[in-house]
């Protein structure tokens, strides 16, 4: 947005622009691909040698892998599912792991081990399937993480409902679940 503006106003120190669509300098480099028509050089001219092709790709591949794994340790300490707060859980549910005592410090030290790395592993996924989503376009205008968001918006909806025909045929799963 800020390049757009200075382009707009004639200071093309950040690229130049075509309309909306950085087509030089450093905002073509960071701006997101979305869709083969932005990276497929050979089938046609985009204006731009393959290795600035390829630098744009391996750019928006690290930021959105890298920023799929920020987020979703942001995620897990916001939404209350740290270390900490899950051995709360655990400790509150009157559940333990075998051969571990009952003390919230032992669980989160053990829980430790394991949440903050299938974390960063599930955020880096996510990139992932990402970028590929962007790559190829998916659904024509849609945005592979529009489409991600989607479709885990949907997933958790349906888990919620499913929870809540759960707790309606079975009331004592109402304790389990932390729902009085």
């Amino acid at each position: 947005m800020i390049g757009l503006f200075l382009s707009n106003i004639g200071i093309t120190i950040l690229g130049k622009f075509d309309g909306q669509t950085p087509t030089s300098g450093l905002m073509y480099f960071l701006a997101p691909i979305n869709g083969p028509s932005d990276w497929m050089w050979w089938v046609t001219d985009l204006g731009h040698a393959p290795w600035e092709i390829l630098l744009r790709m391996g750019l928006d591949a690290i930021v959105m892998v890298v920023g799929g794994a920020l987020f979703a340790l942001f995620w897990i300490k916001t939404a209350g599912l740290d270390s900490k707060d899950v051995a709360r859980q655990i400790q509150n549910s009157q559940m333990s792991i075998p051969g571990f005592r009952r003390n919230p410090q032992v669980l989160e030290k053990y829980l430790d081990r394991y949440i903050p790395r299938v974390t960063v592993i599930g955020g880096v996924f996510i990139g992932i399937l990402s970028v590929v989503a962007n790559l190829f376009g998916v659904i024509g205008a849609v945005s592979g993480t529009g489409l991600l968001l989607t479709v885990s918006i949907t997933y958790r909806l349906y888990e919620e409902i499913a929870s809540q025909q759960i707790m309606e045929m079975y009331p004592f799963m109402r304790g389990f679940f932390g729902k009085d």
